[in-house]
């Protein structure tokens, strides 16, 4: 077949959204298709999502896509798989579910995380991976079960993550990548297991559980028959295992393009903000915390922070906005309230008002962890009006991103931003500011699939190095510089020094509050 019409799948199974989409071997999308994901909550802080019927949905996917794309299966040079990070899944004889996974999202294993953290051996597991101890993760998981539902690890014959699963039912090969299994188990500086980041959990009597490592840019697997009867491609088809989800995303987006390191925020639910380094460049924070996950180029990873509310303290403000206006006999649609963001932040004066963006139940985790982190504003007075609060929670993401890239070291020479929030130029104009950087906004529609996309057009030989991928497939898409305004620059130095001294004098409140709340009595 003609080159020009080959394509490459990219599969990015995420948390709500399973998505298949295909690219030209430049580049260029050319459809997806998407099918949504189920996982189910419970009081005990599970969260947990069915193995099978997530391999179905990614068929589902799969064969939608094949409907808008002529002739799929005889053009489909390669399938890349990225995926939800951390989280357990589960397999045991004959590849079959030993129980639904364990979600990124499953905070059970909080108990284990407190003892295991509390211990001296944590901070030698945390200069092996550079990742700070949490219930999102798989060595956190593992030795809550291992703890309290051994008999779950002991059916069980390989631990896996999302995407692997995926890779398993296309494959027949159990496997996970460098990057999920340097940041939970290994050495980000080898990319391999670690003795001593498995023995601080508690798991070197698990060791049997923990997969291969393959590198997706370097070795793929044939398609099964199966699975390509129940996808509707071609058996034999080269799959490429991606990086975790983050990176992946952070790759499509220009964390790195024209062989230059720089960083890279999305902006959605929740701040993931990276920056790419040679691994002598990475800085581990006094509080051990973040992640250092691998990218896919050699000595390169991210070094990576994430706050647990973005976006949704916009939306929380605005749900107040619309339930007033309701009240009042004009309801209003939140996506109405959406449009008028902007104007309102540049109707406001830039004042001295403060907002603390951790409006999630469950507190934050970067750069800081505390469970117990509520939001708040300082600095109102009786002129401050609707539109100074807007202003104010706008400039509070873009003071958490400062604060998370300062407890990575320096601030970036550049940040490449991504996600829906960043097409508000408000939200823009506050980022550059608060770091005092250029920001490139990626109008790539797909970075995740993009991402994993990529390591398969290295895997198949379409390029010689990620690097020249990189230029065909990011650079272009790439916006114009956005450059700070110099004053703005100087308010948010002031905005951050009072930013950071609220932060650091809160958690006593914040504890304070958290006995408060649980002294009421339930309605």
């Amino acid at each position: 077949m003609d080159v020009s019409q080959q394509v490459i799948i990219g599969i990015d199974a995420g948390t709500s959204v399973i998505k298949a989409v295909a690219f030209d071997l430049s580049g260029r999308q050319i459809a997806a298709a998407s099918v949504r994901n189920k996982y189910s909550s419970g009081s005990d802080g599970s969260a947990t999502q069915s193995l099978a019927q997530t391999w179905e949905d990614c068929v589902g996917a799969l064969c939608g896509l094949g409907e808008k794309v002529e002739d799929l299966a005889s053009r489909t040079a390669a399938i890349a798989v990225t995926g939800q990070g951390d989280g357990t899944w589960l397999v045991g004889s004959g590849n079959l579910p030993v129980a639904d996974a364990w979600l990124w999202l499953d905070a059970r294993a909080a108990p284990t995380v407190v003892s295991l953290a509390g211990q001296q051996t944590d901070r030698a597991r945390f200069e092996q991976t550079g990742t700070g101890l949490n219930t999102c993760q798989q060595g956190a998981q593992l030795a809550h079960m291992d703890r309290v539902a051994p008999e779950l690890l002991d059916r069980a014959e390989t631990a896996l993550h999302c995407k692997d699963w995926l890779y398993l039912n296309f494959t027949g090969v159990r496997a996970t990548d460098p990057s999920e299994a340097s940041f939970t188990f290994g050495d980000f500086r080898t990319r391999r297991y670690s003795p001593v980041a498995i023995d601080a959990l508690g798991l070197t009597h698990r060791r049997a559980l923990l997969p291969d490592i393959v590198d997706g840019t370097e070795i793929s697997h044939p398609l099964t028959a199966e699975a390509a009867r129940a996808c509707g491609l071609l058996a034999g088809t080269p799959v490429s295992l991606g990086y975790v989800d983050m990176v992946m995303t952070a790759l499509g987006a220009g964390v790195r393009s024209g062989g230059r390191n720089a960083a890279c925020s999305t902006i959605g639910s929740t701040g993931v903000h990276l920056r790419a380094k040679p691994v002598a460049d990475v800085h581990l924070n006094r509080e051990g915390t973040g992640y250092v996950i691998a990218l896919p180029i050699p000595g390169t990873v991210t070094q990576v922070q994430t706050n647990m509310g973005a976006t949704i303290n916009i939306d929380w403000l605005l749900e107040m906005a619309a339930y007033l206006m309701a009240e009042a006999g004009k309801p209003v649609t939140h996506a109405e309230l959406v449009a008028r963001i902007d104007r309102w932040f540049f109707e406001s004066q830039p004042g001295s008002v403060v907002y603390h963006p951790y409006i999630s139940e469950a507190g934050e985790r970067g750069p800081f962890v505390n469970a117990q982190a509520r939001a708040g504003f300082s600095g109102l007075s009786v002129r401050h009006g609707f539109p100074d609060l807007i202003r104010a929670v706008v400039e509070g993401l873009a003071l958490a991103t400062r604060d998370c890239y300062a407890a990575m070291g320096d601030m970036p020479e550049e940040l490449r931003v991504t996600g829906g929030a960043v097409r508000s130029s408000a939200l823009r104009r506050s980022l550059t500011a608060s770091l005092k950087a250029p920001i490139r906004l990626s109008r790539r529609e797909e970075t995740g699939a993009a991402g994993a996309a990529m390591m398969a057009a290295v895997a198949i030989g379409a390029y010689k190095t990620m690097d020249e991928c990189i230029a065909d497939w990011v650079t272009p898409l790439l916006g114009e510089a956005e450059e700070p305004i110099g004053e703005e620059a100087a308010r948010f130095d002031l905005l951050y020094s009072a930013y950071a001294d609220i932060r650091k004098a809160m958690p006593a409140a914040w504890e304070t509050l958290a006995r408060t709340a649980a002294m009421s009595p339930a309605k």
